[in-house]
């Protein structure tokens, strides 16, 4: 089965749950100006899940350009992993809502399960189509699909360590999460620049 009804079904669920997180970016109250201000934490809450949503579609992209073709259990952990990805916007809604309230431990917990969950299937997602070269193209180089392996690995377990933070510091899990982003993001850049700089069949894998 080829992979353009995946690509197209996912993309849309990626940019509908996207779209859904500024919705919770409101500001209602009678001083506007002061609003605004007081409202950083939805700023926040917005920013690090848009670029935590942004960096899993582009290494949801990664995936399927090594990728030949699918079948019905890649497509059902498709599916699966997709379900999360839609439901961060709730975990980011109450972060926003509780970052400075009694509530704030619990949102953050909820959050940081809500990406590890993510993070864990975004691996059984690979791996099932990596391990064994089960789905990859013919032509995948090796030390891609190795590279892509090696840094997918630890992210279950990093945001793990990020959520168990909360119990003590729910405003350091939250501040994790950005930092995480901001990691994937910048090791996303320079990977892509790697392949791009490098022979073909000679791709560097990821450190």
């Amino acid at each position: 089965m080829p992979t353009s009804r995946l690509e197209t079904f996912s993309d849309g669920v990626f940019a509908i749950a996207a779209t859904l997180l500024i919705l919770d970016v409101r500001a209602d109250g009678p001083s506007l100006g002061h609003d605004l201000l007081k409202i950083w934490p939805s700023y926040a809450a917005y920013a690090v899940s848009f670029l935590t949503i942004g960096i899993m579609w582009v290494n949801h992209h990664t995936v399927l350009e090594q990728i030949d073709r699918v079948d019905r259990n890649f497509l059902f952990l498709n599916v699966f992993f997709l379900m999360f990805v839609a439901f961060v916007p709730f975990p980011t809604s109450l972060v926003a809502a509780h970052l400075r309230d009694g509530g704030a431990k619990a949102a953050a917990l909820v959050y940081g399960i809500t990406l590890t969950g993510t993070a864990v299937l975004y691996n059984g997602l690979w791996l099932y189509a990596a391990l064994g070269r089960r789905l990859l193209r013919e032509d995948a180089d090796r030390q891609v699909v190795a590279g892509i392996t090696r840094s997918y690995l630890p992210g279950p377990w990093i945001y793990l360590a990020a959520t168990l933070v909360a119990l003590a510091s729910p405003d350091a899990s939250v501040a994790l999460y950005g930092a995480i982003a901001a990691f994937y993001m910048l090791e996303s850049s320079l990977f892509a620049r790697r392949r791009s700089s490098a022979p073909e069949g000679d791709w560097p894998p990821l450190a």
